[in-house]
């Protein structure tokens, strides 16, 4: 049992009060461009300014964690309220979410296959909900397309034809693009009135899209079908256990396959290609030894992964992967897990569940992005 007193209500409540003024801190950068301890004329208002993002980014990712935290209830089982991790890096500009996330703690067991699957499933299904309504929000709502001379005014001289010169010219500072996905892109092809549709560099400097964004991105890497991420417990509910080590082996494989592309490529001095190189396969074999096999076998599989990449991107040089992902490749190696334990009621899951277990999935496949953020 937790020991629900003062101390504990009070470090979940200081928790989400500095998460909130994180974020804020951070949207405020993304909505302004105005950075604080950077720009003399950061402001209150600027600060402010920053709620459009804050409030509905925390709103997706409380919903989120909530539904974990009540199905949990529901099933008796015991539960820490949702822990909140504040992150923002003021010292790096416009490179920080403002927060690592959050999680809550599940303490009691869980005793069947049907709890696992319905603790895991209620986060990601509440929160894509709440996300689809903030980005139906931010693309009906667009402002006009002037809007981006308040957060640049130096893109105004040229007019709205803005894109043809600043990109192609270089004179954009270093920053953040994004990516794509299959939903985001329906959003902008059905939703969003073209005449007010940001470019995708922009895209950052409205809060609303910004923050539905993320809120994808982020469900989709919960919905990862590995371990114990909520799509680890969709994939253990639908195909059992034995089923579910084999798909979470191919997909960390694969993922991390996809991760590594481009990191290391022929066109480099041969002295830095040989320490990059040990150095990359040192990361995979340190990542891969939470997979359980010896460690000649995991050694052969973090040089083949390595080999395998390498050729890819020499026979393809436009095929690059986004490195980010090796952050998680490493959390789910090491961390994480990639298996995924058996309860102690293992029987199948109801037709209904099923049914929700391929929604899933799909809302897996519709949120993610092969290369989210692009530094520019």
């Amino acid at each position: 049992m937790i020991e629900k007193n003062t101390k504990y209500y009070a470090k979940k409540i200081l928790l989400f009060v500095l998460t909130f003024i994180t974020t804020t801190l951070a949207g405020s950068e993304w909505v302004t461009n105005r950075i604080p301890f950077y720009s003399p004329d950061y402001s209150w208002t600027d600060f402010l300014a920053g709620m459009h993002y804050s409030i509905p980014f925390l709103f997706v990712l409380t919903v989120h964690e909530f539904g974990h935290f009540f199905t949990a209830k529901y099933h008796k089982v015991e539960v820490t309220l949702p822990n909140y991790i504040p992150g923002w890096l003021g010292f790096i500009p416009l490179m920080s979410f403002g927060t690592f996330g959050a999680l809550i703690r599940i303490v009691g067991p869980i005793r069947s296959r049907k709890q696992f699957f319905d603790i895991g499933i209620a986060g990601p299904i509440a929160g894509f909900v709440v996300a689809l309504c903030v980005l139906f929000y931010g693309f009906t709502n667009l402002p006009e397309p002037e809007y981006i001379f308040e957060i640049h005014p130096e893109y105004e001289q040229y007019g709205l034809d803005y894109a043809d010169h600043v990109y192609d010219n270089g004179e954009e500072m270093m920053g953040i693009s994004l990516g794509n996905n299959l939903l985001f892109s329906w959003f902008e092809e059905n939703i969003a009135d073209p005449e007010r549709l940001p470019n995708h560099r922009e895209i950052i400097h409205y809060p609303y899209l910004f923050a539905g964004f993320l809120a994808l991105f982020f469900t989709a890497l919960n919905l990862i079908p590995i371990g114990q991420l909520d799509g680890g417990h969709v994939i253990y509910g639908l195909f059992g256990a034995k089923n579910h080590q084999i798909i979470a082996f191919t997909l960390y494989m694969i993922f991390t396959f996809v991760a590594g592309l481009g990191l290391i490529t022929a066109g480099i001095d041969l002295g830095d290609f040989a320490l990059y190189s040990a150095m990359y396969v040192g990361f995979l074999y340190f990542s891969f030894k939470g997979l359980g096999f010896q460690q000649s076998t995991t050694l052969m599989i973090a040089v083949g992964m390595f080999v395998a990449q390498y050729l890819t991107t020499y026979i393809f040089p436009s095929v690059t992967g986004f490195s980010g992902y090796l952050l998680f490749v490493f959390l789910l190696g090491r961390l994480i897990g990639v298996k995924h334990p058996v309860a102690p009621d293992d029987r199948p899951l109801s037709t209904g569940r099923k049914v929700l277990g391929w929604i899933c999935l799909i809302i897996f496949i519709i949120c993610f992005s092969f290369e989210p953020l692009v530094l520019e």
